[in-house]
């Protein structure tokens, strides 16, 4: 099994949407998203034009489009970026392909774009992806307690972050 990412492109979208709003998939994700098309291909294409500032990638595994991720500049200055949007279809799942898309994710981000530090945010009741994060080696650095309304109910948020040097300890 080969895992790779890439950017998306405008042929994407269709896929992107598909996704995101799979009901397997949409219970996992920030409520306040883009998931319709014209979202998302604004979002593809701000992508292609400012691949510093934001870009929406593509898990593919052998060539075959299995999920996406996201991340988005949060401080110039300090080269922050925060990512999100992590999903993989679940056709893909129980193969820990999203582990090694990530750690690709990671290694593009600092060593490409030059990124300083990796942002996240996990619902406290995602059991699944916070394990994912800590396989992956962002460090827990907190909670936000009843950060996020969601379907109805008040929900933490587990604040994960990783900087270069935890890729090397």
């Amino acid at each position: 099994m080969s895992v790779t990412i890439r950017r998306a492109a405008p042929d994407d979208v269709d896929f992107l949407v598909e996704l995101l709003n799979h009901e397997e998939v949409d219970p996992y994700l920030a409520a306040r998203r883009d998931a319709d098309r014209d979202s998302l291909a604004e979002e593809v294409a701000r992508s292609e034009r400012e691949p510093e500032a934001l870009g929406r990638f593509l898990i593919e595994v052998d060539g075959e489009r299995a999920g996406a991720m996201r991340f988005e500049r949060s401080n110039e200055r300090s080269r922050i970026a925060r990512l999100g949007g992590l999903a993989v279809h679940p056709r893909f799942r129980g193969r820990r392909l999203a582990d090694e898309a990530a750690q690709l994710f990671q290694l593009y981000l600092f060593d490409e774009l030059g990124f300083h530090r990796l942002e996240l945010e996990i619902y406290g009741f995602n059991e699944r992806a916070i394990a994912h994060a800590e396989r992956c080696g962002y460090v827990r650095e907190g909670a936000k307690r009843k950060a996020y309304l969601k379907n109805g109910e008040w929900q933490d948020a587990v604040l994960f972050a990783l900087v270069r040097e935890d890729l090397d300890a």
